[in-house]
């Protein structure tokens, strides 16, 4: 393999983490503070969706991408309302959020395009074009949120607070800190990330809205936050090396393997998702989540 393709490659491969990062990265704030979001594939894909139908409409992609996360944080605070407030179990709100996002996203579609859930193809204005070394600005967003999220979690005193809202709920309502409203913080900040991650898969890497087009980026998302073990820095190394796999995949498409001949393209497509299951297989070793993730707090009286 030459140099160039070497360089094209790794380039595919910024390209195609970037949505995995943005994900990953909306799961740690979320989790962090001690709510599971399993719907991270949901809200990216309800974002992809009103982020390509906004920039159709209104020929602009900041449009487009207010309206992706728009969408995305409505549907945070959906899970929000069910996981929070009404202490509901957040591994079935977030399910229930995919479900509804794949059925609201392909009828909505349909109903106002009529070419089977897809939207019209994006031209010009209506996509994010490339501004530095071949990538929208999206990528840089999402690139900056990493340090951004170490810094404000790392470094800050709402940092601490929302890290401790994950661990020990009580003592920071003890405090005299709103545990609730930490959590909903933190949501929301989850919403705005897969937003971003949504829109740059519809309006940034493609040119218009596919139905179920996430194929799964949320769970691979979910992944590399465990695989990183829930801090921002291994996630963005995380996502990257999905992103390799997902670039390694689609070279060797088509190619003939010395003593192997040519690999079935569905084998060659499954590698990220194999590569998720040998993760979580325990090749990472202990990954052990927040204390109080998934637990809904109840105030003492």
């Amino acid at each position: 393999m030459d140099s160039g393709t070497i360089i094209t490659v790794f380039d595919s491969a910024l390209r195609l983490s970037i949505p995995l990062l943005a994900a990953c990265l909306a799961g740690l704030w979320s989790e962090r503070s001690g709510v599971v979001d399993i719907g991270l594939e949901g809200k990216m894909l309800v974002a992809a969706f009103a982020a390509a139908a906004a920039a159709a409409e209104t020929d602009s992609a900041w449009i487009g991408l207010a309206a992706g996360i728009g969408a995305s944080v409505a549907f945070a605070l959906v899970h929000g309302f069910a996981s929070i407030s009404q202490r509901g179990n957040q591994i079935v709100s977030g399910v229930a959020i995919n479900m509804l996002a794949a059925g609201l996203t392909a009828i909505v579609g349909n109903a106002w395009y009529g070419q089977g859930g897809r939207t019209p193809p994006l031209e010009g204005p209506e996509r994010f074009r490339e501004i530095f070394l071949n990538h929208s600005v999206l990528v840089f967003l999402a690139l900056l949120a990493v340090p951004l999220t170490w810094f404000l979690l790392a470094k800050t005193r709402f940092g601490l607070r929302l890290r401790a809202v994950g661990e020990n709920p009580a003592a920071v309502d003890t405090a005299g800190i709103s545990v609730t409203g930490l959590r909903y913080v933190a949501v929301i900040l989850a919403g705005v990330l897969c937003g971003l991650a949504g829109t740059d898969l519809s309006v940034g890497q493609s040119a218009g809205f596919l139905p179920n087009m996430t194929a799964g980026k949320g769970f691979i998302a979910l992944a590399a936050l465990i695989f990183a073990k829930w801090r921002a820095w291994p996630a963005l190394g995380a996502c990257f090396l999905f992103g390799l796999l997902d670039a390694v995949a689609i070279r060797l498409q088509g190619i003939a393997l010395p003593g192997i001949g040519e690999v079935p393209v569905q084998a060659i497509q499954a590698l990220p998702y194999l590569m998720t299951v040998i993760l979580l297989a325990g090749v990472i070793g202990t990954a052990i989540p927040p204390r109080a993730s998934g637990v809904p707090y109840v105030k003492e009286r």
